[in-house]
């Protein structure tokens, strides 16, 4: 895998060496009109599509405040300002350029962050992307002043009560996906290294189209990280979402590992047919069965038989 720009360097250990093999299910998510609703709020889809029981320009003003706290939780505090024109594909595609300084007194105002990118300034950008890694286990209601937090908590209220909880029944189910208790699941995103097959077979990763660093402050603002890890977010904005995906089936390589895909656009939609992977369209249309709240695991198993078949145990869920 060495080489290979942004390549990861090794596959994620899944299972403990005892043998077991439990099946593992890989919920590949979209972000935006699929986990969160955001463009069709900005661009009034969202409420148009009701057919006036929606009040439009409310939408549009929740939308354009969710990207004003967006822009300003990245610049302040992920650096977003300083790395805006070095996207990458995932958070450790730089890893082997950190050479594990301690960064505690580190001016990164200073370091003087710019092209050419050069090793030095790949060494740069890999200190910020660990520091921002640790931000992301961390969590905002520990970095976030109160002030903003309390806006951050009306305007989630606010969207979820105005989108007739879609936020916080896609979060739900992505609780679901995982098949584990929250307090677990956070702890075992924080390791985001492996996973214990005596407690997790199954597990969310997001390939979003949009740049990395907002894309993880916006799991974080729409309350995704203790489901969805930072090692697990992947940014398809210069590579493709049919690269992210090869990437995900290296790294989670294993004969009992099944993969489904879920999002709104035709790129997903192609990617997994050419991955062979199921494909569940996600419609915010009302009366839409595949939407939230809506979607359960029921019809997901439905779209894992049709590809894989079956599992063995009728018993196991999803």
């Amino acid at each position: 895998m060495a080489g290979a720009v942004g390549m990861p360097e090794r596959e994620t250990p899944i299972f403990s060496s005892n043998n077991v093999r439990p099946r593992l299910d890989v919920y590949v998510w979209d972000m935006d009109e699929t986990l969160v609703l955001l463009n069709s709020l900005l661009k009034s889809s969202y409420a148009e599509a009701f057919n006036g029981l929606k009040d439009v320009q409310k939408g549009v003003e929740i939308g354009r405040m969710w990207e004003n706290l967006i822009l300003q939780t990245c610049d302040d505090y992920f650096f977003y300002e300083q790395i805006e024109n070095y996207n990458k594909p995932f958070l450790d595609s730089l890893a082997q350029y950190d050479d594990g300084s301690d960064l505690s007194d580190y001016d990164f105002n200073k370091d003087e962050l710019g092209a050419p990118q050069d090793d030095a300034n790949k060494r740069k950008l890999a200190y910020r992307h660990r520091v921002i890694a640790q931000k992301y286990i961390q969590g905002l209601r520990n970095i976030l002043d109160q002030e903003t937090i309390k806006h951050w908590d009306e305007l989630y209220d606010k969207t979820d009560e105005y989108t007739d909880r879609w936020l916080s029944s896609a979060r739900t189910f992505l609780k679901e996906c995982l098949g584990e208790d929250e307090d677990a699941v956070s702890s075992i995103a924080s390791s985001d290294t492996s996973y214990n097959s005596t407690n997790v077979k199954h597990v969310n990763v997001l390939v979003t189209s949009g740049s990395l660093i907002p894309s993880l402050v916006k799991c974080l603002l729409f309350r995704l990280d203790s489901l969805i890890s930072h090692g697990n977010v992947y940014s398809s904005w210069e590579v493709g979402k049919i690269q992210c995906f090869r990437w995900i089936k290296e790294r989670f390589n294993h004969p009992n590992v099944r993969f489904c895909v879920f999002g709104d656009g035709w790129e997903e939609c192609e990617a997994a047919e050419i991955m062979r992977w199921p494909f569940v369209k996600i419609d915010p249309r009302p009366g839409k069965l595949h939407r939230f709240p809506g979607l359960t695991l029921t019809t997901v198993s439905h779209y894992f038989s049709v590809v894989y078949g079956r599992p063995n145990n009728e018993n196991e869920d999803g």
